[in-house]
């Protein structure tokens, strides 16, 4: 069935007869190194490998700033130009973010399709929504998207050949403001359906608020090994594999603490450098879960090139959600790749641990770590419950961590530590320190 999803997004990478040839361009800005520009084209071709395509060369330039026609200069566009001749190169793929025109002169320069990192990442949530909600967050981001690109004779390489990267994001139409009219209408559908997915997902945050658990969510950079923390601690079966953004849609479990206090474990999309900021207006309603949540247990791939750029990069994104009031505690993964890294990240950054989230090292000590991180979060209350009220009681004992206990003639006074919500819905019950 051609579904609106499927007509925007058009095949998967998967199904291809052929690994689309790709080179990929990165430009060194002021304030920028090579090095920097040499890392950021590393990881865009890990992007591309996981949209199901191959590099076969990369170029790269320095500017003062971006040529406002074809980003590069005009000599390196055409020397790009004859690059990809040489290869056989189907499409060009730039580290940086292109304006609608400048990837428009690009594709009429290079006879073949010009991308951005965005649309890359666009396409690995494409293959990797599954549920109704994350379907329409992707599309939602991607119709954002193609919408300033669509071009009054523009190669319709959209119909002919779904199922590549640069197909699935080719700009051309022939009826313009006709596909501007659907595009536009979609998107007010979309945002309303999210809104409405939203709303339910207020009233479940609702539900489990009042379930007195503590919500903690698992954050990171994508493929740090969120997923297979969450499956190794709670059995919870999610798709955990050495690729990014395998996991979109978020997962909750229930899991105990060494004390017995239950929690709430949240597992949710993985973040990247320069997350494109449509995915993160379109993902709202999922990242809510973090900004929401009583506590972060953000992962960290120690073996990583670069642990301390993707902890930059996953705090700007908590930024732009409002999630850096929460509380955090990093959790250095796969230490048992990297053991000595990971000793000197623990050393730098006080307070985080190191684990292994396929061997098990270092677990019982982090959900020790995080049980005293979330005690320290709860409030110590005094309650008063009259001797009939058992089921107060043990909703006490179940959600908190009970101090002392006095058989009183009004009942039995209880000092307990709870999560802010448990202490809130048992207020009624709540009394001055004796």
């Amino acid at each position: 069935m051609n579904t609106p999803y499927n007509e925007a997004l058009g095949a998967t990478l998967i199904e291809r007869t052929k690994r689309e040839q790709i080179v990929i361009v990165g430009v060194t800005l002021p304030g920028h190194t090579d090095d920097d520009t040499e890392a950021g084209l590393d990881e865009l071709e890990l992007l591309i490998d996981t949209a199901g395509a191959d590099v076969v060369a990369r170029v790269m330039q320095r500017r003062d700033s971006p040529d406002h026609t074809w980003y590069i200069g005009k000599g390196k566009a055409e020397e790009l130009r004859d690059i990809c001749l040489v290869v056989d190169a189907d499409t060009v793929v730039f580290d940086n973010e292109l304006a609608p025109a400048q990837q428009y002169n690009l594709e009429k320069l290079l006879g073949r399709t010009a991308l951005d990192r965005t649309a890359v990442i666009l396409d690995i949530f494409a293959q990797n929504a599954h549920t109704l909600e994350g379907k329409a967050q992707v599309e939602l981001a991607l119709l954002r998207y193609r919408l300033p690109r669509l071009r009054r004779g523009a190669t319709a390489r959209m119909s002919q050949q779904r199922g590549s990267i640069g197909g699935r994001f080719g700009s051309g139409e022939t009826k313009l403001e006709v596909d501007r009219r659907r595009i536009k209408n979609r998107i007010s559908r979309l945002e309303k359906e999210l809104k409405d997915l939203h709303t339910n997902r207020h009233l479940q945050g609702k539900g489990r608020s009042r379930s007195g658990l503590a919500a903690v969510t698992i954050v990171g950079y994508t493929n740090a090994g969120k997923s297979s923390l969450l499956n190794t601690l709670t059995k919870a079966g999610v798709l955990a594999e050495d690729r990014l953004f395998a996991t979109l849609d978020p997962t909750t479990r229930r899991l105990s603490l060494p004390g017995g206090e239950p929690v709430l474990l949240t597992d949710t999309v993985g973040f990247v450098r320069r997350l494109p900021h449509g995915l993160v207006e379109s993902f709202k309603s999922t990242l809510e879960v973090a900004s929401s949540a009583d506590f972060l247990v953000h992962v960290v791939d120690c073996a990583a090139p670069d642990p301390e750029g993707q902890i930059a990069a996953v705090r700007e994104v908590l930024g732009e959600i409002d999630a850096l009031k929460v509380p955090e505690l990093l959790v250095f993964n796969k230490a048992d790749i990297a053991p000595d890294v990971a000793d000197d990240l623990v050393h730098r950054h006080q307070g985080s641990v190191a684990v292994s989230a396929l061997t098990g090292a270092g677990l019982e000590h982090f959900l020790r770590v995080l049980a005293d991180r979330l005690r320290s979060i709860a409030t110590v209350v005094e309650l008063l419950v009259p001797y009939e009220r058992g089921d107060v009681l043990a909703a006490i004992h179940r959600e908190g961590e009970v101090v002392s206990t006095f058989h009183e003639d009004g009942g039995v006074r209880v000092r307990a530590r709870l999560g802010e919500a448990s202490a809130g819905r048992l207020s009624e019950f709540t009394v001055a320190p004796s």
